[in-house]
């Protein structure tokens, strides 16, 4: 049978497979809940992201909000009185008045969306409340932070989901279908990142979610008053999730595959003292500020089965953005700065790359064939719709959620492993088994049913 003849039969039996993985039902006996009762910690820009999607959706009670600030409790309120709802219980009664928040009985799950600092210690105490928590990303800052979420959940059985909203993109769920048909052959190479030029949203006017001002922290303006401050004190990969999720998913992590270790360099640190001193002058306070973190992260990662992932950091240069996706296997790649795709035996012409819509077209994912037009107001090109949707959903049905605490724990692992890996002078680090060996019979979960 020739390739062409063989990957048109693949695809046929591979469209077969849209069912509830049974791995997803967890044991789980009880009857599955006809509405998710939820409450936010963090109502900010992003927090209200997710709860305008709560709004929308009739299965959905916002029971509870917890957030500090004033103007975002005021935000949140507005939006929530706009949509006809009834106004949640409060909780703002300083930085630890969450604890209160996730005893209410008339919670099943908790929405967290704050600095990152906080992820971790909201996230634990949601799941010994035994409410599902979904933590925004990076969900953990440091090594022993993703041993904590993982102990927790296997003490508990409360489940917890890293909300990255990338693994959703309409491209990558597609490419995800295609390695899954045997398109790419075997795969051996992954190329993402995070290149963002966040200058000018890091050191923020004040009056916008953009500009040229060149404050941050108390004088900041949303982020900027908290998430600046990583890039004084750090330099690594602070915030890989969004590129690596997808490739993990490409690559069955924690699924038959795992992350064996890595080795991390950076560049000098220039972007961010520029950008003070060409919007601020050179005798700003901020122009004193010593920045750590380096204008540009390489970090690579070696699999278990010999597959290798090279992941980009770049937010402090002048650029364009990317995620700078590429899957890469034994018949072809995928390269998505330049929509272009190479099939051996199937391109029309010998060594030479065509446009790769028509593929994204035919493999197009059923999730998103299937709801594409409610997610068609959503943040972010409508992927902030598809990762809300997945985590509700696993908690109205009672299930692990597709992207669970063990793809929480290492995907955020890699941020404070690079920093190790580079103040080591770019030493090899071993990446931690948080599946303590079950990734060896573990079954992939995500995208595999029309469903979440």
């Amino acid at each position: 049978m020739d390739r062409r003849n063989f990957l048109q039969k693949a695809t046929l039996a591979g469209s077969a497979t849209g069912i509830l993985p049974s791995i997803l039902l967890n044991n789980e006996t009880e009857t599955a809940r006809d509405k998710v009762r939820i409450g936010f910690i963090g109502v900010g820009l992003r927090g209200r992201n997710h709860l305008q999607q709560a709004l929308f959706r009739p299965d959905v009670e916002v029971n509870a909000i917890c957030d500090i600030d004033s103007n975002s409790v005021k935000a949140a309120l507005d939006l929530i009185k706009k949509a006809g709802k009834k106004e949640p219980a409060l909780y703002a009664k300083g930085d630890e008045d969450f604890l209160n928040m996730v005893k209410r009985d008339d919670l099943d799950a908790i929405l967290i969306a704050t600095p990152w600092q906080w992820h971790v210690p909201m996230a634990i105490a949601a799941m010994k409340a035994g409410k599902y928590a979904a933590v925004e990303v990076s969900a953990t800052v440091t090594l022993q932070e993703s041993w904590d979420l993982v102990d927790t959940f296997e003490k508990t059985g409360s489940h917890c989901m890293i909300l990255e909203n990338v693994c959703y993109r309409r491209d990558v769920m597609a490419i995800l279908k295609m390695i899954r048909e045997g398109m790419f052959g075997e795969m051996t190479y992954a190329h993402c990142g995070y290149q963002h030029d966040l200058r000018g949203i890091k050191f923020n006017n004040g009056t916008s979610n953009e500009g040229t001002g060149v404050e941050f922290g108390e004088k900041g303006f949303s982020e900027a008053k908290w998430r600046t401050q990583h890039s004084v004190d750090r330099n690594g990969d602070i915030y890989p999730t969004h590129g690596l999720g997808p490739v993990a998913h490409w690559m069955n992590i924690n699924r038959g595959n795992k992350f064996n270790y890595l080795t991390s360099t950076a560049t000098k640190p220039l972007g961010l003292h520029k950008y003070v001193v060409d919007h601020g002058g050179k005798d700003h306070p901020n122009a004193k500020v010593n920045f750590k973190l380096g204008d540009v992260v390489t970090t690579v990662i070696q699999c278990h089965n010999g597959e290798n992932i090279v992941i980009i950091h770049d937010t402090n240069s002048p650029r364009p953005y990317s995620l700078g996706f590429r899957a890469q296997g034994t018949e072809g790649i995928w390269m998505n700065d330049g929509h272009t795709i190479y099939l051996e035996d199937v391109s029309p012409k010998k060594h030479e790359a065509e446009p790769d819509a028509p593929y994204l077209k035919k493999y197009d994912h059923p999730l998103w064939t299937k709801y594409e037009k409610e997610a068609e107001n959503a943040g972010h090109g409508g992927i902030d719709y598809f990762v809300f949707r997945g985590f509700i959903e696993a908690v109205k049905r009672k299930v692990a959620p597709p992207i669970d605490v063990y793809d929480a724990a290492v995907w955020s692992a890699i941020s404070p492993l690079s920093e190790l890996s580079i103040a080591r002078g770019s030493s090899p680090v071993e990446i931690p088994d948080f599946t303590r060996g079950k990734w060896k019979t573990n079954k992939p979960i995500f995208g595999l049913n029309d469903e979440f």
